[in-house]
Formats: structure tokens, sequence, C-alpha cells
């Protein structure tokens, strides 16, 4: 599906970025480059996937994708690494917990903001540059259904993910000129991540999420089917699809 594809993914080594980075490379993908902050979980990640998959190339970059250098360094690594960028994935950041907005102090809120939206931004327009030149490329990014929905203790993340939204439905407007999609995946809660354990464990995100599990009636999504879904959007069989925000929540948002 995905032969001689490339592919960089932003917060590739664990979680929802790690199991993109797993699903596209079983879809065929010729090489990914995988960022993340942490240098030794990034080389353990790197070892385990090139181990599991030894024909292809398995690259790194490691940084804060949210910060503007850090992510022309992740691009321009790619590029060294792999020769071209043909899909973009951003998973970085939504790793925060879901707090009532009066219980966030005002100094914490920019870091929220930077950490769901700016690097997704950021390594978007970096990317874009190479895809441009190519006039080819797929840009997914992965935000979640906060940007659609209310819910209490998520007003500020879901700011930030509802800008992620927007920016999507933006550069895919642009980006069609070029050759460029661009699409969003807005997931609820998703199980086998770090995250889902620490959310469940929480005494507030927990009866939130509780709840939320409850109304998924065709099942609480894996890590796995999110990264299908992505896989999916990266594929020629998605040539035609751009600017969409698409739910995978399996019903908490039918409603």
């Amino acid at each position: 599906m995905l032969n001689q594809t490339t592919a960089v993914i932003t917060g590739g080594t664990a979680g929802l970025g790690r199991a993109c980075a797993e699903a596209l490379l079983e879809a065929g993908a010729a090489g990914v480059l995988i960022n993340g902050r942490h240098a030794a979980r990034a080389e353990a990640t790197q070892a385990e996937l090139q181990q599991r998959f030894p024909g292809a190339t398995i690259a790194l970059s490691i940084g804060d994708a949210a910060q503007p250098q850090i992510a022309e360094k992740i691009m321009a690594d790619a590029m060294a690494s792999l020769g071209r960028i043909d899909v973009l994935v951003n998973s970085t950041g939504g790793n925060d917990m879901p707090r009532l907005l009066h219980e966030i102090a005002v100094a914490e809120i920019p870091g929220i903001l930077e950490r769901c939206l700016f690097a997704q931004i950021l390594c978007s327009r970096a990317a874009l540059r190479y895809m441009r030149e190519a006039r080819h490329g797929a840009i997914i990014n992965i935000a979640s259904d906060a940007a659609k929905l209310p819910t209490p203790g998520e007003s500020v993340i879901g700011a930030a993910m509802a800008g992620i939204v927007m920016f999507t439905r933006g550069l895919a407007t642009e980006g069609k000129y070029d050759g460029v999609r661009a699409n969003v995946v807005t997931p609820s809660i998703t199980s086998g991540t770090d995250h889902y354990g620490k959310i469940m464990a929480d005494p507030f995100a927990g009866k939130l999420f509780g709840k939320a599990e409850k109304m998924a009636k065709l099942g609480v999504v894996t890590r796995e089917e999110l990264a299908g879904l992505v896989v999916f959007l990266a594929s020629p069989a998605a040539a035609k699809i751009t600017g969409q925000a698409i739910s995978i929540t399996g019903g908490i948002s039918a409603v």
C-alpha cells in the first residue's frame, strides 16, 4: 500500500506516534524518521523498529518540535536520511491532564498551547517547503474530539485542538494547489498508551473518561485502530481526501 513511501512522525517514540510509525512500516513504508524529546527512549525505539523492520530506514531526530529551529532541523534531518518527505504525521502534545480552567495556573496555559498546537503548525510549515518542491505530500495531524465537543476540564486543551483542526483545514486549502493534502484525526479516549493509564487513574479525568467509555458502543478505540486510519489517509486510497477532521471515537461523539 505504501511501497517506497517515506514518513516523518513527530512525537513518534511512544504512544500514538509510535503506533503510527509501526503501522506505516507494516504497510510498506521504505523509511521513517521518528522524532522525540528524550534521546534514550528515541534510541531504544529506533533499535526495536530496526530489528522488526530490517529492510527499512529508521532515522532519528531528537528535540522539542514546538521550537521553530527544532522543527526545521527535524525536516532537514529527514531529507538527509530519507531523501524526501512523502508523509508527515504530527503526534505531538495531547498529554496534558484535563483540569477545570479555574484550577489551572495562568502561567501554565501558554505551555499547554505550545505542547498541543505549536509543534503541529511549525512542523507542517517546515515540511511544506519540501512537499511543495516535490508537488506531493500528505500531512496528518492528530488532535482530539475536544476540538469539536465542549467538555468540562478541556477548555484550554479544546482551544488548542480546535486550533489544530482549523489550521489543518487552512493548510489543505492552500496546499491543494501544490499537490499537498492535509487532514486531521480527532480521537476521544484511546487505549493502549501510557497516557490512557494516567487518565483513568486520575480522580477527575478518570471519572470524565469513564463516562465517555460507556458511550463507546462500538468499542473503545485502540492505538492500533487509530494508526490504521492514519495509514489510510497517507495512502493512495485517500488521494482525493483533504481538509477533513475525522472523528474516531467508537461512537462517543455520535450524538
